[in-house]
């Protein structure tokens, strides 16, 4: 095992459900050698972490794991963005991204400097929108700034796809694209089980409806989870934990993740080979004429989604002056 594997850390930014979840996951299945928690509760933190460190007390556990600042988390190989405000009753989307756009601009200035050898990956929704902003707010280079995207989304096809045909997930080649969120699609054309096309595969079941039924399916199952017991943990916990291990093991294996589209000027989730150096090369992948209009719908609703929020941001940002002014 080489030396720089040996000292590898991830630092997680928000140490609610989704952070510990996630840090929990990394105990359990080391893949680094140190978990940095930061979090501005510090009762919460320092609770995660007495809880967390109780986990390794077994002998088996080879990560430790501590409370940090924000500065020591921006030295860290892999830093986890989980953190974000929730929405209030009747709050628009809008509003909530302006939130939480004010909290990671707040990270980013924290952190600074960040170790331009950082991997940053953006957990928090929306997170295709944040990981847009990310780019600008950190400072890194656009293959290192990367968001978990469809990954979750796609993880679930395939786990319905296997039911239905009888098969390990492991032989389901799917994915959701696009947006993590209302807009995302399946790209049908591209799904296979092995080497054989879905099409043939399911033959007998592949109809519209069945499509359909997929699709909502995969869409909705994160409202259903957290309409009944008010968040999702463990589906994106792991995910996450894969990634950074896809990371730092410079696997370079193909997934679903959000990152900068420069033909479509936004993040969305496109296939990539992900590695050491995160994001090292977009996947091609064909899609059929009525995917494409999907896709490029998508991408005009996020851009259109970042245009309002650089509005309320330069607002916010006028209003602050003035009062500074006049203070």
């Amino acid at each position: 095992m080489s030396e720089q594997r040996l000292k590898t850390s991830i630092a997680i930014l928000g140490c609610g459900e989704v952070g510990a979840t996630l840090a929990y996951t990394l105990l359990q299945n080391p893949i680094c050698s140190e978990v940095i928690l930061v979090d501005p509760k510090k009762e919460l933190l320092d609770a995660q972490v007495r809880d967390l460190g109780d986990a390794t007390y077994g002998g088996r556990a080879a990560t430790k794991i501590r409370a940090g600042t924000h500065q020591e988390a921006g030295q860290a190989d892999v830093v986890v963005i989980t953190a974000g405000a929730k929405q209030k009753p009747g709050e628009s989307r809008l509003s909530l991204l302006s939130r939480n756009l004010h909290i990671l601009s707040s990270i980013f200035t924290s952190m600074s400097p960040i170790s331009p050898h950082t991997i940053l990956l953006l957990v928090a929704n929306p997170v295709d929108i944040l990981t847009y902003f990310a780019r600008k707010l950190s400072g890194l280079p656009e293959s290192q700034v990367l968001g978990t995207g469809t990954s979750l989304d796609s993880a679930r096809l395939r786990g319905v796809l296997a039911q239905k045909a009888e098969v390990s997930p492991s032989s389901i080649d799917a994915y959701v694209l696009g947006e993590h969120g209302d807009s995302q699609f399946v790209a049908w054309s591209n799904a296979s089980i092995g080497s054989t096309p879905l099409r043939l595969a399911l033959s007998a079941k592949l109809s519209d409806e069945f499509k359909a039924d997929i699709e909502s399916h995969t869409r909705g199952a994160a409202g259903a989870i957290i309409a009944a017991k008010g968040c999702t943990a463990y589906g994106i916990g792991n995910v996450a934990a894969s990634i950074c291990k896809y990371i730092l093991f410079d696997s370079r294996t193909v997934r679903p993740l959000s990152f900068y589209q420069p033909e479509l000027g936004c993040c969305l989730s496109m296939p990539a080979v992900i590695g050491r150096k995160g994001i090292l090369r977009a996947m091609p992948i064909q899609l059929d004429e009525d995917e494409q209009k999907l896709l490029e719908d998508c991408a005009e609703g996020l851009r259109a989604v970042i245009e309002g929020a650089e509005k309320e941001l330069k607002a916010d940002d006028e209003l602050r002056h003035a009062l500074e002014k006049h203070a």
